[in-house]
């Protein structure tokens, strides 16, 4: 079966040519703003137009730093461009950034998750130009979890940070162009901003039907199996057990040292989730949580993308680790609000509020409500 060609936003920039020319122009964009023929978006603008600064995120602007490593004020080597970070000492453009530019261009590749940070620097983006007077053009690109379905809780609010700031679900099933409509009405910016969109992409596609560069949006997102089990498995970032960072396959593994493998995978397959296989394996993290250290636990196997259910599957996956090692499981941190619970967008379930089972019915819900928001911000129907 052939793959589907589209071509992302940056591939038609060149038509709103007229309304970037005799403007300072500037970037946020990371390795993953190519387009089809592999040009930087940086380079492109460079060649064409007048760039005067570029915008670093997490990661860094050329993608050499790991997850949750500030990042530097730099000068960028090839243009001669200031590099502003937005992941140092600042989220949020200060007035100097903000007088360096007349029109802000985003191209960043997201991976259709509530906590990515990109979604934020974004956002922060937008009300920092609106409330500036400055423009902004989005080019989009496909989500590559699709636009149809949707998964997860509804963040509260109240429990919002830099890994989940809006009431969305987990999985939320916009583009990032259609993510920032949302945003705009959301948070009822009064902003020139314009969505330079896809072309040929369809709502059903994911990552797999479509012929598209893939460009690993961070180190631990590498794959579309990545990133459809970041929905489910990112909760254990906030507890003691590895979710994969450091091994070829993160967040498509969870284990420990002192977890039993078998056993977990024997209780996960008798739940009988739909279009996923937990299967019992051993691996050492290179880095983060148990560097070193032979982990015991599951990979998932995602073998139905349309019917896999991954959210449920992580809580699911969760809860029996508990009752299979409450002495040993831990939640990372303390307080009112633990990363946990930014994750998750509520902490409910770690106050032992509300059982595994009500949370993903709360989720369902949620979800379901959200398809329906977030048609009005649907361009590609």
């Amino acid at each position: 079966m052939s793959r589907a060609k589209i071509s992302a936003g940056l591939d038609s920039l060149g038509e709103y040519a007229s309304l970037l020319r005799g403007r300072r122009i500037s970037i946020m964009t990371n390795p993953t703003g190519v387009d089809s023929k592999f040009r930087s978006v940086i380079d492109i603008v460079h060649e064409r137009f007048n760039l005067t600064a570029l915008f670093a995120c997490e990661h860094g602007i050329r993608g050499d730093m790991d997850a949750g490593m500030k990042v530097d004020s730099i000068t960028d080597e090839r243009t001669g461009a200031p590099v502003y970070s937005l992941y140092g000492s600042t989220l949020r453009m200060t007035d100097e950034m903000l007088s360096s530019f007349d029109v802000l261009i985003f191209d960043m590749q997201d991976v259709g998750a509530r906590f990515y940070t990109y979604l934020y620097s974004l956002s922060y983006a937008m009300d920092s130009c609106a409330k500036a007077g400055k423009n902004i053009f989005v080019l989009d690109r496909p989500n590559p979890l699709g636009g149809n379905i949707t998964e997860g809780l509804i963040l509260d609010e109240s429990y919002g940070s830099f890994v989940g700031e809006y009431a969305i679900p987990a999985r939320y099933g916009l583009t990032i162009g259609e993510y920032a409509l949302w945003v705009k009405k959301h948070l009822s910016l009064d902003l020139d901003m314009t969505v330079v969109p896809l072309k040929g992409w369809r709502r059903e596609y994911i990552l797999s039907d479509i012929a598209y560069l893939w460009i690993s949006p961070s180190p631990n997102i590498p794959c579309l199996e990545s990133a459809l089990c970041y929905i489910g498995t990112s909760i254990f970032e906030g507890t003691n057990l590895s979710e994969g960072r450091g091994t070829t396959v993160p967040f498509q593994v969870v284990g420990a040292p002192w977890l039993n493998g078998r056993k977990l995978s024997s209780r996960m397959n008798d739940l009988e989730f739909p279009g996923i296989y937990f299967r019992e394996c051993s691996f050492i993290p290179s880095m983060s949580k148990h560097k070193g250290e032979v982990c015991h636990g599951v990979q998932l196997h995602i073998t139905d993308k349309e019917t896999s259910s991954i959210f449920a599957a992580g809580i699911y996956l969760l809860e029996e680790i508990r009752l299979m090692d409450p002495e040993s499981f831990e939640y990372l941190g303390s307080g009112e609000k633990t990363h946990f619970d930014r994750i998750l967008g509520s902490g409910l379930y770690r106050n032992g509020k509300i059982s595994a089972r009500e949370l993903v019915k709360s989720a369902a819900d949620d979800s379901a409500a959200f398809a329906l928001e977030k048609r009005e911000f649907e361009i590609y129907n």
